[in-house]
C-alpha cells in the first residue's frame, strides 16, 4: 500500500504528476481506492484534462467493488449527467449503495431524491430520515435539510426549536443557508429565499425574537458572498433595527446582492438612488435597478415594483428613461452564491 500511501500524499500535496504515476499502476490492478482516486482527477481536471466520461469509468469499477465514496460520486454524475446521461433512478441506486454503508454525502443526497421525487417516490419522513443519518455525522447540509424539515413540518413534526437546534449545527460549520434561516427565524421575518422555500415566524414564539442574534447571522451568510442574507442585512441598516441606521452599509450589501440578480435587492437600490438615500440622487441608476428588479420578480412584488417603476418615470426626461433601459439591458448578473448543497 505504500504506493498508495504516497500518491494519496501527492494528492493532498498538489503534486499531481507524482500522484498519477502511482495511481495508474494499482487502478489497472483492480485497487478500488486507486480507482476511485484517479476517477476524482479526471472528475475535477487535477494533472490530466478534466474528462467525465473517464471519471466515470473508473468511478465505476471502484463502485462495483463496494467502494462507498465512488458509489456515491458515481450517483452524483449521474444526477448531474456529468459524463453519461442524466439518470435519476440510477443515481439513487448508487446514492442507495454507498448510504447504506455509511456514507454521509450519499445519505443526503438519497434524502434529496425523497424530498423532490427524483428516482424515488416522494416520501418526506423517508428524506427526513436519511438527513438525520448523515446530520448526526455532521455533515452540514443535512444539518440544513433537516432544520428545514423541522421548520416547515415535512415528513417531522413541526418544532421550531429543534430547527434552531439543527440550523445552528449547520451554520457553525459555515452553511450560509443555515446562517440566513437562523437570522431569518430570530428577527421573526418572512421572506421568500433563494433555495425554494419559504422561512416563516415561529408561530407559537418559541423561539423568542433576538435581532442581535439575527444581523449576527446575516452578517455570516453575507460575508460569504450569499445573496439573501446580503438583502436582510442592507433592510435592517436601512431600517436601523439592532444596528444603528446606516444608509452607506445598507447600499453596500444592496448592491452586493443586486449585482447577483437579487430582484428585491435590485429594487431597495434603486428605491434608494432615486431618493439620494446613502448616494447622490441618481433617477437613472434608480431606474435601471428598480427596473430590474421587477423584471426579474413576479406576483405581487412584480406588480408593486412596476408600479413605482412607471411613477418614477413620470419625473424623468424620455433622454434619461432610454438611457437606464439601456444599462438594464446590458446588466449582467455576478456568478451566485449557494452556500453549499443545493436544495
Amino acid at each position: 500500500m505504500a504506493g498508495l500511501d504516497a500518491g494519496e500524499e501527492a494528492l493532498r500535496n498538489g503534486d499531481y504528476a507524482t500522484a498519477l504515476r502511482e495511481f495508474r499502476p494499482l487502478a489497472r490492478q483492480g485497487n478500488a481506492v486507486a480507482q476511485f482516486l484517479l476517477g476524482l482527477m479526471y472528475d475535477d481536471g487535477r494533472g490530466v484534462p478534466r474528462d467525465y466520461a473517464e471519471a466515470v469509468r473508473w468511478y465505476r469499477m471502484a463502485a462495483e467493488q463496494g467502494n462507498a465514496r465512488a458509489q456515491f460520486s458515481l450517483g452524483s454524475m449521474y444526477d448531474h449527467g456529468e459524463g453519461l446521461p442524466r439518470d435519476h433512478a440510477e443515481a439513487i441506486r448508487w446514492y442507495r449503495k454507498a448510504a447504506e454503508q455509511g456514507n454521509a454525502d450519499a445519505q443526503n443526497s438519497l434524502g434529496l431524491g425523497y424530498e423532490d421525487g427524483q428516482g424515488a417516490p416522494q416520501d418526506h419522513a423517508e428524506a427526513a430520515r436519511w438527513y438525520r443519518k448523515a446530520a448526526e455525522q455532521g455533515n452540514a447540509g443535512a444539518q440544513f435539510n433537516l432544520a428545514l424539515s423541522y421548520e416547515q413540518g415535512q415528513g417531522v413534526p413541526q418544532d421550531y426549536v429543534e430547527a434552531v437546534r439543527w440550523y445552528r449545527k449547520a451554520a457553525e460549520q459555515g452553511e450560509a443557508r443555515a446562517q440566513n434561516n437562523l437570522g431569518l427565524i430570530y428577527a421573526h421575518d418572512a421572506f421568500l429565499g433563494d433555495f425554494n422555500q419559504r422561512t416563516v415566524p415561529d408561530p407559537e414564539g418559541r423561539v423568542p425574537k433576538d435581532y442581535a442574534e439575527a444581523i449576527r447571522w446575516f452578517r455570516k451568510a453575507a460575508e460569504q458572498g450569499n445573496a439573501k442574507p446580503q438583502f436582510s442585512l442592507a433592510s435592517k441598516y436601512e431600517e436601523g433595527q439592532e444596528v444603528p441606521q446606516n444608509y452607506a452599509e445598507a447600499i453596500r450589501w444592496y448592491r452586493e446582492a443586486a449585482e447577483q440578480g437579487e430582484p428585491h435587492a435590485q429594487f431597495n437600490l434603486g428605491a434608494m438612488y432615486a431618493k439620494g438615500q446613502g448616494v447622490p440622487r441618481d433617477y437613472v441608476k434608480g431606474y435601471m435597478w428598480i427596473y430590474l428588479g421587477a423584471s426579474r420578480s413576479s406576483g405581487d412584488a412584480h406588480r408593486k415594483f412596476a408600479a413605482d417603476r412607471d411613477r418614477l418615470a413620470e419625473e424623468m426626461t424620455a433622454k434619461q428613461i432610454a438611457e437606464a433601459q439601456r444599462l438594464a439591458a446590458e446588466w449582467k448578473p455576478a456568478p451566485r452564491s449557494t452556500g453549499t448543497e443545493d436544495r
